[in-house]
């Protein structure tokens, strides 16, 4: 469950519940290496899942912005989705759509540090290597 706070502008803005941002980033942590790795090459939208990825684990990240990552990552490290992830053609679609929406949501705080390391760690899984994989 979330709060809201009036903006002055005729809306609200959701306060992310802290329970549901602590269970989403314990999710995010044990299981987005696994279930990357064992889709590397089916996966379109890497580049942004890592750079989302790194942006919502960086300390540095404002929390709304973080929540709305991690809500988005939990969607992807789940193993029940509205599309199933073992359909050949259709299976990421659902991911990238929730990822998208969240990235768009919180563009200005996905810094270039954030896209670099993406581009870093998309190079070392390239070359077969071990990326560093912080938390």
């Amino acid at each position: 469950m979330s709060a809201s706070v009036p903006t002055g502008t005729g809306t609200a803005l959701a306060i992310p519940d802290p329970v549901r941002v602590e269970r989403d980033e314990r999710l995010v942590r044990r299981r987005f290496w696994p279930k990357l790795r064992a889709n590397l090459h089916r996966i379109p939208f890497l580049e942004d899942l890592l750079a989302a990825y790194f942006c919502a684990i960086d300390p540095a990240t404002p929390y709304r912005a973080k929540a709305i990552l991690l809500g988005a990552l939990a969607y992807f490290v789940l193993p029940v989705d509205a599309l199933p992830d073992w359909l050949l053609i259709a299976g990421f679609t659902d991911d990238a759509a929730v990822l998208a929406a969240a990235i768009q949501t919180v563009r200005s705080n996905l810094t270039p540090a954030h896209w670099n390391r993406a581009k870093e760690t998309l190079r070392a899984e390239a070359d077969g290597g071990e990326t560093e994989r912080p938390g």
